[in-house]
């Protein structure tokens, strides 16, 4: 844990004790400490129903050895309901509680703050920070958005998510304040008269006219974060439309670099991943994605129009160093013609342990690894008439020299879908109406 030279409080205020090198917390303490937990409880996710406990640790966290996993089964550390497990080998089960007693390091998040975009005595909507997971999951606890909100409202509040980013997107959520505007808002955002506009900055020039891609996708690994194209995966469909496109200065006596486009995404699927995928496939992926931008993993051409299987395991293999022995690299970086050093300022293992409890001490990650540029920009409901929205970025927006890309009903997705699901029901409900029979008299 990275310690941070504190400025006295203005006078008036509350001094608070330091905190101590280590703490040992409750189960769910309050206030939150901010610096470490001492236990973690997670239920059994269907996929690792019928597994071996040790496998299950072995493939889904990679921030510590399988070796250490095992010495903590043995030691009693990792315990299934509440009791020692008998075995690496034991099979974990539905409804089973594993429970893992561990000495924590959590990584930090960016400091930005939750933007309000709206709110009223039932829910709120808010512009989520990118780099800050939603839930706690893996090394992420109370650097998690909803453990951030509860500790800015106090402690006897629960929020609610009712639709979820991943952890390296910013853009809109819904946070409900009570269980009814959960259940309703949840019901909502599943059907099919909501639309989410989401806008990205991706390498090269995007085409100008409509893109819509409707590959399939498969997880391929839950425990990198890794999902590809596939013809046995689930069916996913996106529109793409491009909003503008900024071509690189000249550099290097005349010779011209590449330069990069902001895209607006229409997801009408909701698979992992669905748009850093399919603007992978496309040849165009997100500039600074560390996954599918990064040319140490998948090679010069990045993936395009890649849907087969053959070259999996080496990509895993060179994924799995990405954060361990390298830094996870994309190609953004050279293209933003960041300094050297910066480049090396980002999150991997420093080979140093830590003193307590002898594992494996990551860096903080870099500026450039908070997040990656793909916003959640507007969610719209045709049923119910509302429509909420955030300003473009800030990476979104022009460069020196260059003009607001011009907002047409083009590059508005969401407004011309919704249109066009007003029209087919419209034209649906006219079908549907009984022909009219003139009766002689």
């Amino acid at each position: 844990m990275a310690l941070t030279v504190v400025e006295p409080p203005p006078v008036g205020k509350e001094i608070l004790e330091l905190p101590p090198a280590v703490a040992l917390t409750p189960c769910d303490p309050w206030p939150r400490p901010y610096y470490l937990e001492g236990g973690l409880r997670r239920w059994c996710k269907q996929r690792w129903r019928g597994r071996e406990i040790l496998d299950i640790f072995r493939d889904e966290f990679r921030d510590r050895t399988p070796e250490y996993y095992a010495q903590s089964i043995s030691s009693g550390a990792i315990q299934l309901n509440g009791k020692p497990v008998e075995s690496t080998q034991t099979t974990v089960k539905n409804g089973d509680i594993i429970s893992h007693t561990l000495h924590r390091h959590e990584p930090p998040v960016t400091a930005q703050s939750i933007g309000i975009v709206h709110e009223d005595e039932d829910v709120i909507v808010i512009n989520k920070p990118a780099g800050v997971p939603v839930h706690p999951a893996g090394r992420y606890n109370y650097n998690s958005l909803i453990e951030i909100m509860r500790a800015e409202r106090g402690g006897g509040w629960n929020p609610l998510p009712c639709n979820r980013l991943d952890r390296l997107t910013s853009g809109i959520m819904f946070i409900a304040k009570h269980k009814k505007s959960a259940e309703k808002l949840t019901v909502q955002l599943t059907q099919r008269t909501i639309r989410k506009q989401y806008v990205a900055r991706v390498k090269g020039q995007f085409p100008a006219e409509e893109v819509v891609c409707e590959q399939p996708i498969l997880q391929i690994s839950p425990k990198l974060g890794l999902n590809r194209v596939r013809a046995n995966g689930k069916e996913a469909r996106t529109v793409f439309r491009r909003l503008a496109y900024y071509p690189a200065p000249e550099v290097d006596g005349g010779r011209q670099r590449e330069g990069y486009s902001i895209v607006r995404c229409l997801p009408l699927t909701g698979r992992t991943h669905q748009l850093r995928v399919h603007l992978q496939f496309l040849g165009h992926p997100i500039t600074n994605d560390p996954i599918y931008s990064n040319a140490r993993v998948f090679g010069p051409d990045l993936g395009r129009n890649a849907d087969t299987a053959e070259d999996d395991e080496s990509i895993m293999d060179r994924l799995g160093r990405m954060g361990k022995d390298e830094v996870a690299e994309a190609i953004a970086y050279h293209d933003e013609m960041v300094a050297d050093y910066e480049k090396k300022k980002a999150e991997k293992m420093t080979g140093r342990k830590c003193d307590v409890c002898g594992t494996d001490l990551y860096s903080d990650p870099g500026p450039h690894e908070l997040g990656i540029y793909l916003h959640a920009q507007k969610y719209a409901c045709m049923e119910d008439k509302w429509s909420y929205e955030t300003p473009l970025p800030e990476w979104a927006l022009p460069p020196p020299g260059h003009e607001e890309p011009a907002e047409t009903a083009e590059t508005d997705l969401v407004t011309a879908e919704l249109e066009k699901i007003e029209k087919l029901e419209l034209e649906k409900s006219n079908n549907d109406r009984p022909n009219s029979v003139a009766v002689a008299g």
